[in-house]
């Protein structure tokens, strides 16, 4: 038994089951990546719902303190989307998200504005997460997709092995038998 299998069975009782060994996980380095700007996501929400007035003042945005607690609010929507069976809505509402803090702190960087190289850290930062957000979409709708394949179609199936006619003629051939014992 290897060390990692070792380590995971001190922890267990002695009825649950052993881990003989372990092997690959089925979750995908997409999944994981979603997983992580989903968490990601709620943690920058929080941020930005608690700490408007901070950010507000560190990009020169003054007054714009409830614009960022609706992005912050947006941003917690779509990390919980991430971590949800839904992944790909919501890593694409991240996507969406992005370009809308893109616009907003393009606004920002003006040469008036005395923040303006905060400002442009920030939208470097957004851009690579961006970058992120958009690898980790298209992965995950990559894998979870069932693009090229038709549907199938079981329209034309009863369920009956030989169809329902034939079902009918057993259960009346049955009902007779049952009769004719009686």
């Amino acid at each position: 038994m290897n060390m990692i299998a070792k380590l995971t069975n001190i922890t267990r009782s002695p009825g649950d089951p052993k881990v003989l060994k372990t092997g690959q996980s089925a979750v995908g380095a997409s999944d994981g990546l979603a997983r992580k700007l989903g968490w990601f996501s709620i943690a920058l929400g929080v941020a930005e719902l608690v700490g408007a007035e901070r950010i507000a003042g560190a990009l020169g945005m003054r007054g714009k303190e409830d614009l960022i607690r609706a992005y912050g609010a947006r941003e917690i929507s779509s990390g919980i989307l991430s971590l949800s069976v839904d992944k790909q809505a919501g890593l694409w509402s991240r996507v969406a998200g992005d370009g809308l803090d893109i616009a907003t702190l393009l606004t920002a960087y003006r040469p008036g504005n005395p923040k303006r190289d905060n400002v442009g850290l920030a939208l470097a930062m957004v851009a690579g997460i961006t970058l992120l957000d958009i690898i980790a979409a298209k992965s995950v709708t990559a894998r979870h997709s069932r693009s090229g394949t038709k549907p199938r179609d079981y329209s034309d199936r009863s369920g009956f092995p030989g169809g329902t006619a034939a079902a009918r003629d057993r259960a009346r051939s049955q009902r007779s038998q049952e009769a004719g014992a009686a």
